[in-house]
């Protein structure tokens, strides 16, 4: 049998940053993926800071905490980009990635929204469809606690690999990914 399923999954961490927390009334700043295998091998990043979309206003909240997060905010307005330039070349490097694409997120329930709404809007696709892992989510099932008690803090020491969260999308994409192949792991060896 041949076609897209027998093709492996992907698990494309996404983090993206915004200036708000709801698409289509804020832009997403910038979107950082990190496509993995079910092992850990990373297979290929993608990353892009975004022009704001016209018409949207910032969030005076959501400004406030970028105020104390400059070395971030100053990442994600490098270079900016047109967003349908972005979301046409994301699609792309999403279709082209070496099996079928599942959006990893955290919390996947911010970031799979404003993802969505881009690639609608300026690729006119989403080769995601609705394959979306939420790492939280995940962690509550492997650690069989209730949701809110399955935060980083609760997570086992071993699910980390030692990089830093930096608020930039790539660099939190990759530190994600690897948690979520480390839980992957964990949770597959269980007996």
């Amino acid at each position: 049998m041949t076609g897209k399923t027998t093709l492996p999954e992907i698990y494309v961490s996404t983090d993206i940053e915004t200036d708000g927390p709801i698409p289509g009334r804020h832009s997403m700043l910038s979107i950082g993926s990190a496509a993995y295998t079910a092992d850990k091998t990373l297979l290929a990043t993608f990353s892009a800071n975004l022009e704001c979309e016209p018409g949207l206003v910032a969030h005076e909240h959501t400004m406030r905490w970028w105020a104390t997060q400059p070395e971030a905010w100053a990442a994600c307005r490098q270079d900016t980009e047109v967003p349908v330039v972005v979301m046409r070349r994301y699609a792309a490097w999403l279709k082209a990635l070496p099996g079928r694409p599942v959006f990893v997120g955290y919390p996947a329930a911010f970031d799979f929204p404003f993802v969505l709404w881009y690639l609608e809007r300026h690729a006119d696709e989403n080769p995601f469809g609705y394959a979306v892992i939420d790492i939280k989510t995940y962690a509550m099932a492997v650690l069989r606690q209730p949701y809110r008690a399955c935060g980083k803090q609760a997570m086992p020491e071993g699910w980390f690999d030692p990089v830093p969260h930096t608020h930039v999308a790539l660099d939190d994409a990759q530190e994600q990914g690897a948690l979520f192949c480390n839980m992957l792991a964990a949770n597959l060896s269980r007996p």
